[in-house]
């Protein structure tokens, strides 16, 4: 008979292991669910150390720090910084193939002759020559406008153009972005853009435009709107919306003051949704809803302006 193994005295302590790493020895509880944790599944408390379960638990429960207008608050301006590099990306796409803008500018309606050539709109034209723009069901033009400046081929001004707006984004956007919060920031921009291009849709269906500039003129009015709310220097906001509304008019000689004005509009509505909702369980909701009816709106007036022209 083989003898028995001698029990553990009652003064020896019992092995205890994490409970997500059996094989580990530990004598450290979790602060929350005391549960044992080894060294490599603590996290640092306030008192303490919790397991990973009990700070994903808790992460939830915590309220997510918002801006005043119900933004997530961020230190990196990602949006506006993914925006300046697809109009620069834009623009190179220019200086390698100049037929981007045909392709891709915001243009009403126009003919594409059998030379390859563009014409303005006749109501009268050879049969060889085929339609083009939002007229021929090329909707996407209102959208890819919105990254485009005027092509190397203008020169100095050209450059100039695109620097200026990507100066403005830079010095501008990150303040507004760092406001509104990435997703209310986007909408902005791509609303504000879209506007411009209607504008221009109605107004001026058969200039071939680029439309960069209408939603940096969305995104300088929405930091105006926003300062205002805040309550911030009045001279000072109002001096950068003077020159706002002076760059607007040097800009009527040389691009079209159509699609700045039409962002100007568009990101003044916009924004007023965004800093004068209420701030309580409904304001997400109220500010989506006002981006929602300020897209139909726009859509309803583009697709009315089309249908005119093709009647």
């Amino acid at each position: 008979m083989e003898p028995e193994s001698p029990s553990p005295s009652p003064s020896e302590p019992a092995v205890t292991t994490c409970y997500r790493h059996p094989k580990v020895e530990s004598y450290v509880r979790c602060t929350r669910c005391e549960r044992f944790i080894c060294p490599d599944c603590m996290h640092d408390a306030a008192v303490g150390h919790q397991c990973p379960e009990c700070v994903k638990e808790g992460a939830r429960t915590v309220r997510q720090a918002r801006t005043a207008f119900g933004g997530r608050i961020s230190t990196v301006p990602l949006v506006t910084y993914v925006l300046i590099a697809l109009n620069v990306l834009a623009y190179v796409g220019e200086l390698i193939r100049p037929q981007i803008v045909d392709d891709f500018a915001m243009l009403g309606r126009g003919l594409l002759g059998p030379d390859g050539l563009h014409y303005v709109w006749q109501d009268i034209y050879p049969a060889d020559f085929q339609p083009e723009g939002v007229i021929d069901g090329e909707w996407y033009r209102l959208l890819t406008g919105e990254f485009l400046h005027l092509p190397p081929t203008e020169g100095t001004f050209g450059i100039l153009h695109i620097v200026m707006n990507m100066v403005t984004l830079w010095n501008v956007g990150r303040i507004v972005e760092a406001q509104l919060g990435r997703a209310r920031y986007l909408a902005l921009y791509l609303l504000s853009g879209l506007g411009g291009a209607v504008l221009v849709l109605l107004l001026a269906p058969d200039d071939t435009t680029v439309g960069a500039s209408g939603a940096i003129f969305g995104v300088c009015t929405a930091y105006y709107v926003l300062a205002r709310r805040l309550g911030a220097d009045p001279s000072s906001v109002n001096r950068f919306m003077i020159g706002l509304l002076l760059w607007l008019v040097i800009s009527a000689v040389a691009t079209s003051w159509q699609g700045h004005l039409g962002g100007l509009l568009t990101g003044g509505l916009v924004a007023l949704a965004f800093a004068y909702a209420p701030r309580d369980r409904r304001r997400a909701v109220i500010q989506a809803g006002a981006c929602a009816a300020i897209l139909v709106l726009l859509v309803v007036l583009a697709v009315g302006k089309v249908a005119a022209m093709t009647t």
